[in-house]
């Protein structure tokens, strides 16, 4: 399966746990190394994203700080957090599906790559062929919140 599919199906999940549905992929060489889906809610910690969960999974998978030979593959525009942890764990590549105009760090809002200095800037593409699909799971995730919240 494609790591954007991966990463799409980690999304669903998060979404059915009650979290925000983000899902990521880290890929070494081709392998799946690790993957990470937002645990914001569930584990009542602010920081951990999927791009977070993904990052820590891959460095403890490899024993390195360092994942310069590893792509990411993120059904959301990162926001500027978790951009700044991709470029500190020196990620080689950066794939997401939907643009987030919110909160996304990297080609919307922050535009952290644009605007600071990074000792590392890894290579951004987005792939527009996933990212209808990971802004309806978002729409139809914060539609069912707002529904609830009315009732």
């Amino acid at each position: 399966m494609k790591p954007m599919k991966q990463a799409l199906n980690l999304a669903i999940r998060a979404g059915q746990h009650g979290d925000v549905p983000v899902g990521a992929i880290i890929v070494q060489n081709g392998k799946v190394i690790a993957r990470g889906e937002n645990f914001v809610q569930r584990k009542k910690n602010p920081t951990l994203h999927a791009e977070i969960v993904a990052i820590n999974r891959a460095c403890k998978k490899l024993g390195e700080k360092f994942l310069t030979d590893c792509d990411i593959y993120v059904t959301l525009e990162p926001c500027a957090m978790c951009a700044t942890a991709i470029s500190f764990a020196r990620i080689k590549n950066i794939y997401f599906a939907a643009t987030d105009d919110k909160g996304g760090g990297i080609t919307t809002n922050a535009r952290i790559f644009d605007n600071d200095k990074h000792l590392w800037e890894p290579n951004i593409t987005q792939m527009p062929e996933y990212a209808a699909e990971s802004a309806e799971l978002l729409r139809n995730f914060f539609s069912e919140r707002r529904k609830k919240a009315d009732n």
